[in-house]
């Protein structure tokens, strides 16, 4: 497979402003460049495979692929709330603690 420098650079951008607003959204901060994109670009792969899942098709163009990938961001970084435990349930707890 080849992929030119322009689908990379897309894809990319796509990433980065995806993540950065899924970090906006769900913690109120981003997570820098690289930890925005990162998410953005999991969150892409999550939200491509989910939303058609789920019957949801959003269109295709770059404004499409950045919703589809925020969605898919905003859950990965609920779910590693969740899975973390900090904030909601579990955060309270620390084992070196001793009354």
């Amino acid at each position: 497979m080849h992929m030119s420098g322009e689908s990379l650079l897309v894809i990319l951008l796509v990433g980065l402003v995806a993540g950065w607003l899924a970090g906006q959204i769900v913690q109120g901060t981003g997570f820098g460049m690289i930890g925005d994109l990162i998410i953005g670009i999991i969150g892409a792969f999550i939200g491509d495979w989910l939303l058609p899942q789920l019957g949801i098709h959003l269109g295709v163009g770059v404004i499409g692929a950045i919703i589809n990938a925020t969605i898919g961001a905003v859950l990965l970084l609920l779910i590693m709330r969740l899975v973390r435990g900090s904030g909601g349930f579990g955060g309270g707890w620390s084992w070196g603690r001793r009354w």
